[in-house]
């Protein structure tokens, strides 16, 4: 008879743990949220685009390699922003800070809980003949202007600087001062933006909110969510490159030995990649999941809702999948470069590959590299850090300043579900958490996924509609500020 009250147990344990979870999954329901109550917004929309179109034509790339940049054309960017935006100059204060920076305050009512609004205006560099249209002609061809830095970030400086453009002359006088940090080398991991936050820092200024490049309004980015979602990064994970070295005796090829510099080298890359970083559900993946994981199907809303029971299935998920989902909840690893001997019938007497990481969560540049020597365990590779960051801090969510970019985010996009995230790019913003538990990535536009894969490739370009939706993002946030 025992065996009777065994499976008794058994079947009331069944149902016990499929009612929790069934009733943890009906419960998991949308916040209910007041929508702020909608302005009307008039400004001049031609001059938006002109504004950009001319921005575009300035050959501001930035380069490590110093001999490949024209400081030219970063003067003639930074003079002709006098020309476009005569309004700000008459208003605001404007000093160049370390190599290419430049800083604007627009002074408001108080200075007590100061913004700040960033942007970069150095680009990548291009390969013309790849481009099916002039990268720096600020080309209008159906509906889209066409130019390297329309997506990153001109476009966004140009909505900052035109939102100040039209309320100064409509007389707006800002609630708080608001401060422009425009860099020119934040491409190349540059002094630009760390100097600006020296300077703050040194004059004891804290800003109550910093807005960067990050995220965007997107679609089918999130397991069965099908509403629009602007996405704001209230983190960003840590860069690492880190190097494998190892030096042998060379020779000929034609006796080489059981295993080569460069064979050792695969062996590493494929152990690494075999053995990924274990999942970790970081504070900003958390909200994230805790947003828009209630706007979900019923099947995905029951793994969001439950995430005790089927972490496991989303590691799983995530491994098989790949790409952004993935890279949310773990450290990755990217190999990208491998060089060996310069002959191919020599043996190199020393061999190299580097891999990029970016780190999530709990890791540090020193934790990430002890795991790597483990995963490799082979003391003939030397494993050394070529450049590395910790994660950055997680900024605040409960706060009046997370509001009020909910609150600009909607009233320029009803249709989107306000949602943190973590941002596994690095932006400028980074450095400003140094002063400031309040910084937020929203790349002020709507993308789709095609407009995404332009940043840093060919063909980059904008929807005009964009770039007056940008301007109307940066009109709202500032008049909430």
């Amino acid at each position: 008879m025992w065996w009777i009250y065994l499976l008794l147990a058994a079947a009331v344990f069944i149902v016990a743990f499929i009612s929790v979870i069934l009733i943890r999954t009906v419960l998991f329901k949308p916040y209910k949220e007041e929508k702020p109550v909608p302005r009307q917004i008039n400004f001049d929309k031609d001059y938006a685009v002109k504004t950009l179109a001319e921005m575009i034509k300035c050959k501001t790339v930035s380069s490590r390699e110093k001999e490949k940049e024209d400081e030219k054309e970063f003067d003639k960017f930074k003079n002709l922003l006098v020309e476009l935006f005569p309004n700000v100059h008459k208003v605001c204060s404007r000093e160049f800070i370390g190599d290419r920076a430049i800083l604007y305050r627009w002074k408001g009512e108080n200075s007590e809980n100061p913004i700040v609004l960033m942007a970069h205006f150095d680009v990548v560099s291009v390969v013309e003949e790849n481009w099916q249209n002039p990268p720096f002609e600020a080309l209008i061809k159906d509906g889209e202007l066409w130019g390297r830095g329309t997506l990153d970030t001109k476009g966004t400086l140009n909505g900052i600087m035109q939102a100040a453009e039209h309320l100064i002359f409509e007389g707006f006088v800002p609630k708080n001062d608001i401060y422009f940090s425009f860099a020119g080398d934040e491409e190349i991991s540059g002094y630009g933006a760390p100097s600006v936050v020296d300077e703050l820092e040194k004059r004891g200024i804290k800003p109550n909110l910093v807005i960067d490049e990050g995220g965007a309004v997107v679609e089918n980015v999130f397991p069965g969510v099908k509403s629009p979602c602007a996405l704001v990064g209230i983190a960003e994970k840590g860069p690492l490159d880190v190097k494998y070295e190892i030096v042998s005796q060379g020779g000929h090829a034609s006796a080489p030995p059981p295993h080569t510099a460069v064979g050792k080298l695969s062996a590493a890359c494929v152990k690494v990649e075999n053995k990924p970083f274990k999942m970790e559900i970081s504070k900003a993946v958390e909200q994230m999941f805790d947003i828009l994981g209630r706007h979900s199907t019923f099947v995905y809303r029951m793994i969001f809702a439950n995430l005790w029971c089927f972490k496991g299935l989303l590691d799983k998920i995530c491994k098989k999948r790949g790409g952004e989902l993935n890279a949310l909840m773990r450290t990755t690893v990217a190999f990208t470069q491998m060089e060996g001997s310069k002959g191919s019938n020599v043996l190199p007497p020393y061999a190299k590959m580097v891999s990029n990481l970016r780190l999530n969560g709990s890791h540090t540049v020193e934790s990430a590299v002890n795991y790597l020597k483990k995963v490799v365990d082979d003391p003939d590779i030397n494993i050394s850090v070529v450049y590395g960051n910790n994660p950055s801090i997680v900024s605040d969510t409960s706060c009046e300043s997370w509001t009020k970019v909910k609150n600009a985010i909607a009233l320029t996009w009803p249709e989107a579900i306000v949602s943190p995230y973590l941002m596994v790019a690095c932006s400028d913003s980074r450095h400003f958490n140094r002063i400031s538990n309040k910084v937020y990535r929203f790349s002020a536009m709507a993308l789709t996924s095609n407009e995404r894969a332009m940043i840093h490739g060919n063909n980059e370009r904008v929807p005009l509609t964009t770039i007056y939706k940008t301007v109307e993002f940066y009109i709202n946030i500032i008049k909430e500020c």
